[in-house]
C-alpha cells in the first residue's frame, strides 16, 4: 500500500512541474508560394464550381440600361457627370426608404470623388458596371447634423479643390479666390440651427477621407442599404442614362 502511495505522489509531482512549464516562441519561419499558372488547376473544384461561375457571369452582364456617352470622374473641375449620376441615385433610392423609417426627409447626399473607381462607358450598362463603379461594401449612412457643421461642409468641399460628388439639392458658387458666395440647401440659406439630414457612405461617416464633420452629430440612421444596390436598383428603373455636368457647384468668373 506504501508502494502505491509513493507511485501516486511521484505521478503528481511530475504532472505538477510539467503544468508549470513555460514554453516560449523562439523563432517563426514561414515562406512565400506564388499563385501563378505553374499550379495546376483541379479539375473537380473546376467541374463543382462551374455551373455557379456561369450563373454570376449571367448575372453581372445582364443589361439593364444604356448609356448615350462614356462618363468619368475626371471630366470635371468642380462637379462631374458620373459623380452627379451617383450621388443623385442615392438620393432618389434612399430617400424613400429613410422617409418611410423616420418621417423626415433627406436633404442632400455627399459621397467622394476616391469612391468612384471606374468610368462608365458608352453602351450598355450591367450590373458588372455597378460592380466597376463601385467594389465596394459601403452602405448608406444618414446623419443628422446641425446648420453650423454644413459650413464645415462647404469649407471642406473648397479647400479639397476636387470634384466630391453631392446631390443636386445643394447648391454651391464659389468665387475665384475661392470663397463661398452663395450656398443653398434646397433653394434656402443654411440654418445654423436646423437639424439637415445628409446621406453619405458609412466610411465617411466614420471619418474617411478627411471628413471629420460627421462626428459628433444630431443622430445617425444606418440603411442597411449598399450604395452599389442603389445603381443596380437604378439602372434597373430607367432606360437611358445621360447625366450631364451641371450648375451645383461653380466658380463666378
Amino acid at each position: 500500500m506504501r508502494f502505491t502511495h509513493l507511485i501516486i505522489l511521484l505521478n503528481m509531482l511530475v504532472f505538477l512541474s510539467c503544468k508549470q512549464q513555460k514554453l516560449n516562441i523562439i523563432k517563426i519561419e514561414g515562406k512565400q508560394i506564388s499563385i501563378n499558372d505553374s499550379i495546376r488547376s483541379n479539375s473537380e473544384i473546376d467541374a463543382f464550381i462551374k455551373p455557379f461561375r456561369e450563373h454570376i457571369e449571367k448575372d453581372l452582364d445582364s443589361v439593364l440600361a444604356y448609356a448615350v456617352g462614356t462618363y468619368s470622374k475626371t471630366d470635371g473641375k468642380f462637379n462631374t457627370a458620373i459623380g452627379n449620376l451617383m450621388a443623385d441615385i442615392v438620393f432618389e433610392e434612399s430617400n424613400p426608404i429613410f422617409n418611410k423609417r423616420t418621417g423626415h426627409n433627406i436633404d442632400f447626399v455627399l459621397l467622394n470623388h476616391g469612391g468612384i473607381r471606374s468610368i462608365i462607358s458608352k453602351g450598355n450598362v450591367s450590373t458588372r458596371t455597378a460592380y466597376s463603379v463601385m467594389p465596394f461594401e459601403n452602405s448608406i449612412v444618414v446623419v443628422g447634423l446641425k446648420g453650423s457643421k454644413i459650413n464645415d461642409i462647404i469649407n471642406y468641399l473648397i479647400a479639397s479643390k476636387r470634384a466630391h460628388p453631392f446631390s443636386s439639392q445643394l447648391q454651391l458658387t464659389i468665387d475665384n479666390d475661392y470663397n463661398a458666395i452663395e450656398v443653398l440647401v434646397n433653394g434656402t440659406p443654411i440654418n445654423n440651427s436646423k437639424t439637415y439630414y445628409i446621406a453619405t457612405s458609412d466610411y465617411l461617416y466614420n471619418m474617411g477621407d478627411g471628413m471629420t464633420f460627421f462626428q459628433p452629430n444630431e443622430g445617425a440612421f444606418p440603411l442597411d442599404y449598399k450604395i452599389r444596390n442603389a445603381l443596380i436598383d437604378n439602372f434597373k428603373k430607367v432606360d437611358t442614362i445621360n447625366p450631364v455636368i451641371d450648375n451645383r457647384y461653380t466658380q463666378t468668373p
